[in-house]
């Protein structure tokens, strides 16, 4: 049986991942420092182990990988609002332990190392199709540091180790530990239970992707030919709309599905990062091709929440990263 180590796998893509790889007959192993408990994790499956640890315990993590054959490398700060409240614990995390964990997972033989940075690598650009080799103009530590570790993996691959980068858009689905922090998440979470959404901008142009979709483009990374992936760089990300357009489409969908209608309120925004970024390397190289829209998320979405699986969905802190880590003094 394949084994994966997955840092990070008790989070909003680790908690839908760990099934689903576990559903295709994988021994799945969660390192994770549990910010957000491992309650939403299939503890019962004899193939998965869940390891409660920190990524920057260097020794812990190299010992808890060995026997592995892939590593998928998502544990982070995750996004820019966490970095601007605590920079120190961010940068430890998301930056200066990289270098140490890609080591660790060399060391112990890992085959494949997978590295999830981020499209808001790109900052801003006026381009109206953004590559894998448009320079990077990060905006914020959070982008910074993804980027910069990318290079880190690549100078040390080699004949035995093996990596592949990618860099997914905003992610936006249902999933076990659910993100209410997210642009569509947070749209459709407004939209359903208070019957209005607010938009900060509107013009600022932003990829999506749906989770199960990202998750499927992990799976390619992991059983493509590895001529095909290694030492290579994907953009995922399928999409690309405007805030003001995705708040239409929350908007439409909701409608349709429940006969209510939104109101779209825009409020000014600071936050001015946009970009339009072009996905075609991963469709030709590898044949991905994404299956869900956004308007599939948006519907399951609500579909839980009429299913009572997201309560208290504005005040329960799991579902908001700041939040979270600010009330268990993680920041």
């Amino acid at each position: 049986m394949k084994k994966i180590f997955i840092t990070g796998g008790a989070g909003y893509v680790g908690s839908k991942m760990a099934p689903y790889f576990l559903n295709k007959g994988y021994k799945v192993t969660v390192y994770d420092i549990m910010y957000f408990t491992d309650n939403f994790l299939p503890k019962n499956d004899n193939n998965l182990k869940i390891i409660s640890g920190d990524i920057r315990d260097t020794e812990k993590l190299k010992a808890s990988c060995e026997d592995h054959d892939y590593f998928i490398h998502l544990a982070c700060i995750s996004n820019d609002a966490s970095f601007e409240l605590d920079e120190n614990l961010s940068k430890t995390i998301n930056y200066d332990c990289f270098e140490s964990l890609v080591l660790a997972a060399k060391e112990k033989r890992i085959k494949r190392f997978i590295y999830a940075s981020t499209s808001s690598v790109y900052g801003v650009s006026s381009s109206d199709n953004v590559k894998e080799d448009h320079p990077l103009v990060p905006l914020t530590f959070y982008n910074d540091f993804k980027g910069r570790c990318e290079p880190i993996l690549l100078k040390h691959t080699d004949d035995n180790f093996k990596g592949v980068i990618f860099r997914p858009a905003t992610v936006c689905g249902y999933a076990p530990r659910q993100r209410l922090d997210l642009t569509v998440n947070i749209l459709s979470n407004f939209a359903f239970n208070k019957g209005f959404i607010k938009v900060f901008g509107g013009d600022q142009m932003r990829p999506n992707l749906h989770i199960d979709d990202y998750i499927e483009a992990v799976d390619i990374f992991i059983n493509a030919p590895i001529e095909k992936v290694e030492n290579q760089i994907f953009n995922v990300g399928f999409q690309n709309y405007t805030v003001r357009d995705l708040a239409k489409i929350v908007s439409n969908t909701i409608k349709k599905e429940n006969n209510n209608d939104i109101e779209i309120i825009f409020e000014k925004s600071d936050d001015n990062r946009s970009y339009h970024i072009n996905s075609d390397k991963i469709k030709e190289a590898l044949d991905f091709k994404p299956k869900r829209s956004i308007e599939d998320a948006i519907i399951e979405l609500t579909k839980a929440m009429q299913d009572g699986l997201l309560p208290n969905s504005f005040d329960d802190d799991i579902y908001f990263n700041v939040k979270r880590l600010k009330s268990i003094k993680a920041l």
